[in-house]
This record gives structure tokens, sequence and C-alpha cells, in this order.
């Protein structure tokens, strides 16, 4: 049985002085598609807990969560807010009850929709001990939707759904049931059903205890609501979700199994007790429906957080490795006894206090004074200031236990993912994994007085952000910054004007192309030069193979007999991974091939590591001209949403633009495209779809994979170079 519903341990993992102890602590990420409505939920929990006095709207720009105002002039959340609520035990029966007349501390993240920025989601889910999935009651499952759920199930992320919306026109729960079940192939069973939908929704029904939540007409803030009997219009439909709740759950649990086969019905106890064990395996999925816009059903929402959700103690202790032996695994259980281990996740700079490392306390416990030990960096640091984080607000603390999260101010040289612990505790955590940049584009300071503000803008931006990188084209001198997409690039040089004052000047995007090849290829080379004294002389023979797509590069030395030392094994290897780097159709970085570096020959008296490096570049140049190169170019998968008048514009549209159609979706009045589309054809959509369907119809679009460039464009493109 878990440890929240089982306080009475013979150990007690918390600390005495703890105000929260973890089995009334919650921990969870608020994901979903854009415009799903993560921050209205998000801003209607703080409401209903008391955190916030006035409800925010986002289209108003008050929200809490959405505090920049680059998010509140967009109306669109950019980077992840953490903030911290409390909510009291219930006195309906459920598992809360346990815990009745106490309160519990709940952590929440709101995080971007926006597939730019992917990247917060990721390092949020990496911390996180749970989630609630947001989908729209029209839309249903959208292609984000299916991101953040992949990313979900990549950290085995505990997850309820919640169906928002409902009040909308087109609202349909049991659809958006049904595609959770078939797109995400989530086990998902409605816990909470919406009562009523569209202008005549008016509360929920409770599928467990049997009961209609009806919600005040009166109380436009949604606070007051009532239990009562399901109306006789509702009962079958109540009566049978209940019986397929018991089955689904008795199909994967014993305690309630056995019931069933003896024809007992479970206790609503028993049930939330099974359901909640069937949570934290990540085998059940319970899906609530509601509105948060319209203040109806939230509160729920809380409690089946509560109910079914983990608390710290309930997720398996954080693996890491031993910093000097990976091979050796160790184990960071939630306790506040243990020694100290935490991970930082995020950073960001902030204009009052400076650079802020937002981390999670796995065990043990850290006070303002203590000294932490980074194993990346191999230093040890004094923490002088610790702040608890309430969206754009900080408030000063002075410990910080297991489960918690909070930030630290005033510490140098740390990066995201970096573990920080006890100086006596061996650990490393594994970092969160981000996916590489697609889009990339010059920028330069509008007065050659601002160069220097502008490097050091983008250097604290690209610490924050792993998903942005900067660099110098060696051949022009221009600065180049990369990122997801060109919304992501566009708040970079945004937040470089507001936060750093630095005026830019931007090219256009360019696209991230990638060079594989088709067939096997040998390649020689040899660097011989003789200039009186002592010369250089190197000699590689190797061989290029297509590797399997996705795998990435691989470079191995086959060489026997000691036809190249071993001391220049290495420097050969080096050379081949920096000839990679610049392909030959395009000077794009090669991706998915092997080299084996099979022979060679060298000098007693001239051959040098710098020889063998160069001649392995040569090698690898010459081997990749003989194996058929390729150029790859992003393919993103896009889905247009647009009312079914102005389906034939978009598809002709899609298909002018290289766009592949995968299959088209009807649901009432309007139509969803799915299709496969080049990212060098997307730039600039978002006025053309707008002025095609009088602004009715949206899209979004995330990458998918890398696909051979046509010919005719490949030619294209080789001219625009040229010019």
């Amino acid at each position: 049985m878990s440890a929240v519903v089982d306080p009475k341990k013979s150990t007690n993992p918390n600390s005495p002085k703890r105000p929260y102890p973890m089995e009334r602590t919650r921990n969870f990420g608020i994901c979903a598609h854009i415009d799903a409505g993560k921050t209205t939920t998000t801003e209607r929990i703080l409401f209903y807990t008391g955190a916030v006095h006035k409800m925010g709207e986002v289209h108003e720009g008050t929200t809490v969560t959405d505090w920049m105002e680059q998010e509140r002039e967009r109306g669109i959340t950019i980077t992840s807010a953490a903030t911290t609520c409390f909510w009291p035990a219930r006195k309906e029966e459920g598992i809360a009850k346990i815990f009745e007349g106490q309160k519990f501390r709940i952590n929440i993240i709101d995080t971007p929709g926006h597939v730019d920025f992917t990247a917060e989601v990721e390092r949020s889910l990496r911390v996180l001990d749970g989630a609630v999935a947001v989908f729209c009651g029209v839309a249903g499952v959208q292609p984000q939707s299916e991101t953040v759920w992949r990313q979900a199930t990549k950290y085995n992320v505990p997850r309820i759904a919640f169906v928002n919306k409902m009040d909308r026109v087109g609202a349909n729960f049991d659809n958006a049931l049904k595609e959770m079940r078939e797109k995400l192939g989530a086990n998902a069973w409605p816990v909470l059903i919406p009562l009523g939908k569209e202008d005549y929704l008016t509360g929920q029904i409770d599928v467990v205890n049997q009961k209609a939540l009806v919600y005040n007409d009166d109380d436009r803030f949604g606070s007051t609501y009532e239990a009562v009997e399901i109306p006789d219009e509702h009962k079958e439909m109540a009566a049978q979700a209940l019986r397929d709740l018991i089955e689904a759950v008795a199909d994967k649990d014993e305690e309630v199994g056995e019931l069933f086969l003896s024809e007992k019905q479970p206790t609503p106890m028993q049930l939330k007790q099974a359901i909640r064990r069937l949570v934290l395996k990540s085998e059940l999925v319970p899906v609530v429906g509601g509105s948060a816009f319209k203040n109806k059903g939230v509160q729920m929402l809380v409690d089946a957080v509560i109910d079914y959700l983990p608390s710290p103690l309930d997720r398996l202790p954080a693996k890491g490795q031993d910093p000097d032996d990976h091979s050796v695994e160790v184990l960071a259980p939630a306790d506040d006894n243990n020694q100290f281990c935490s991970l930082a996740f995020k950073l960001w700079t902030d204009p009052f206090v400076g650079k802020l490392v937002f981390f999670r306390v796995y065990s043990g416990k850290l006070n303002k004074g203590d000294s932490v030990y980074n194993p990346r960096t191999n230093k040890t640091e004094r923490i002088s200031r610790i702040v608890q984080i309430q969206a754009d607000k900080r408030e000063d603390i002075e410990t910080v236990y297991a489960g918690d999260i909070a930030a630290l101010v005033g510490v140098k040289n740390i990066q995201t993912g970096d573990t920080l612990a006890d100086p006596d505790y061996s650990i490393q955590l594994e970092p969160p994994s981000f996916p590489e940049p697609v889009i990339s584009m010059a920028i330069e300071p509008k007065t050659k007085g601002d160069r220097e503000k502008m490097g050091d803008g983008l250097g604290r931006l690209m610490e924050e952000d792993p998903t942005f990188f900067v660099s110098t084209n060696e051949e022009t001198g221009q600065t180049i910054i990369a990122g997801m997409g060109e919304l992501h690039l566009d708040i970079i040089c945004d937040r470089l004007k507001r936060e750093f004052n630095v005026l830019t000047n931007a090219g256009a995007p360019q696209i991230a192309y990638r060079e594989t090849i088709l067939q096997a290829a040998n390649g020689e080379g040899k660097l011989v030069k003789q200039s009186g004294g002592r010369g250089q002389y190197g000699h590689v023979v190797l061989e290029i193979i297509p590797n399997e797509r996705g795998k990435g590069n691989e470079v191995e030395s086959k060489i026997v007999g000691g036809s190249i030392p071993k001391e220049f094994i290495g420097p050969s290897k080096k050379g081949v991974e920096e000839a990679l780097l610049n392909g030959v159709v395009n000077g794009s970085p090669v991706i998915d091939v092997k080299v084996n570096i099979l022979d060679g020959s060298f000098h007693e008296v001239d051959s040098n590591e710098l020889a063998f490096k160069m001649a392995a570049i040569f090698a690898t140049k010459n081997a990749m001209e003989k194996a058929k190169p390729i150029l790859l170019e992003p393919i993103m998968k896009v889905e247009v949403s647009t009312p079914d008048e102005f389906q034939g514009d978009i598809l002709g549209d899609l298909n002018r633009r290289r766009g592949k159609i995968m299959n088209v979706e009807t649901k009432g009045n309007s139509s969803n495209v799915h299709a496969e589309v080049p990212l060098a054809e997307m730039f600039g959509y978002v006025n053309n779809i707008r002025s095609m369907s009088k602004g009715r119809a949206a899209y979004s679009m995330e990458p998918s994979h890398f696909e051979q460039v046509p010919a005719g464009v490949l030619a294209q493109i080789k001219e625009q170079k040229k010019g």
C-alpha cells in the first residue's frame, strides 16, 4: 500500500522541523497542447486554494504564472513557472479523509504548450512526481498533447487527465476519452464526468461516489457547489461508468480483482485506493471533465490530485551513479534524514536577485550556509541564499527538505542537469535530455558599441535554455543563433531588447540541414610536409558505412599490427569527428554514419598527433565524396484545424509546400488535417493560413524526422549559397 494511505510507518522519513510531511506533499505539472487551458486551470487552482484572491485571465494578461511581458502580450506560456499553494483534506469519503483537518502542500509547475519551448516541459517532467495532462474538450488529443504524453512516459510520470473546455460548442467528452485510448494508448477511465455540456454544463458526476456535484449559478466564481443525487436521465450512464471503472481496475489490481470475482462491490475507499495504486504504477489514467474558464470542476480536479497522484514517498528512490565509476548505481531515497542530493533543472536570470538555480531535492535537507558538491565541475560551493518560488515572487527560506522544489541564489558555474549533493555523497543523477535545434539565423547589434552587451546577453540566455545555441561562422564572422522555431528565436531577440537593452538586426531564418550517405566507401588521407627541419607525416585509410537512422555517428579503430601507433589512434578519431561536422554537400553536419579506421602508416621522426588528425580529416572527406552523400532536411508534423469550407484551400496550399497529407479527420463542421511538411516551406505560414481562412483556421507543428532533399530543391539551395 502506498505511503499516503498508511501514515503509521515504523520509520519516519520526515524531519521533526518540517512544516509539511512528504505524505502531504504533491509535486505535479500542468502539461498540454497550446491553448488547451493549462494556465487558466493553474490560475483557478491558485484561487480556490487561497494563494490568490482575484482570478487572472490569460486574454487580459493578468495570470500569476504567465508573468513575463512577452507571455502577457502574446497570451502564451513561454517559460515554466513554479508556484506553491495549500489544500485542505476533504470530509467526503476518499483517501484524503485519512488526513482530515490537515492541509496538503501542492507545488505546481505550469509548462508551455508551444513546441518551440518543449525543453521547459522536458526538464519539468524530469523532476516532478506527477502530471495533470489537459485536453481541449473540442479538439481532443492534439500533436503537442502526444509530445508531452511521450515525455511523461519517458520519465515514468503518473498522470491524471483533465478534459477542459466542456462549456465550448462542439465539446465531446466521450470523443476525447476515445482519442486518449487510441492515439496515446492510455488506459483512461472517467472518475468525474461532466454533467451536461456547452451552455448546459452544470457540474460533474462523481463516478466513484455516485453523486452529482452541481455548481451554484449565482456564484460566478464557482466557489460553491452541492453534492446531490444524480438526475434520473443520467443515472444509468453513471452506473455503467462505475461498472466499467471497477472492471478496468479489477483487471489490474489484485485486491479489487478478488472482490470482483466474488461478485462483491468495492467501497469508494477501496476503489480509490486501488485506482491510486494503479496510477502510481502508470497503469491507469483517471479522467476528469470540466471547464476551468467557467469555474466548474477545478476543486474536484485538485481532490483527484490529492487522491491519486504520488507524494515524494510514493516514487522510487532517484537513481544515480558514482561519478568516478559509472557502472556503480547509487540511490537517493526520499528521506530528510539521508544525505543531501538534488538536481538543478532550470536556470533563470532575475533582474533583482541575479541568477536563480531551480532545484528539486530528492533526499536529505539543505540549510542556508551549507556547502554542496557538483560532480561535473568537482567543486564545492557554500549556499548563501535559498528562496521559495511563487511565479515571479521570491520568498527567502532557511531550509529545504526532501521532495521540495526551490531555488538557489548566488551559485556559480551551474548548468541545467547538474547534481548538487553533500560533499561526501558520491552520486550523480541523470540529467534531462533535450532535442537538437532545427532553425538558425544570423544576428548582429544595431550599434557596434552593443556588441559586447549582445554577447553577454546571448551567453546568459544560452545558459538558461538548453535548446538555444550561439556560434560564430568562421568564414563570415557572423554570430549565429539556433533554436526550436521562429517563435523561439523571436522571443530571444525580444528578450535581448527588453532585458539587456540591445537592439538587433536578424537575418532570414536558416534550416538546420544534415548530411548522410547512401553507400559504403573507402577513403585515404595523407599529410606529407618537409620544410628543412622536422616534417609532418600522417597516413590514414578508413571506410565509411551508412548507420541505422537515428543511431548517430560511430568511430571505431580496426587497426591491427601497429600500422598506426596507439598514441595516434585518438587524434585520428578526433580528425574523423571534426570532418563529420562539415559535410561535402552543403557543409552541414553529417549524421548516422559509421567510420572504421582500417590502416595507415607512420614515420619514426615526422609523425605527430596533428599530422594524423589532418590525415583523418582528408580521408573522411575523400570517403564521403565516394559514398553517394545526400542532404537531409527537417520534416515537421503539421496539424491544421479548419472549418470545412476552407479545407480545399488548406490542402492545396500544403501540397504546394511539398507536404504529404497523412489523413483528414472530421469533427462536426470542422476538419483536422494531418500532414508532414518540410520546415523550409513553413516560414510565414501563420500569415498565409489566416488569409486563406479569414482568421478561422489554426495550426501547430513539431519536428518529426529528416528526409532527403529533392534534386530540384538541392540545386536551388546550392545556387542560393553561391549567391
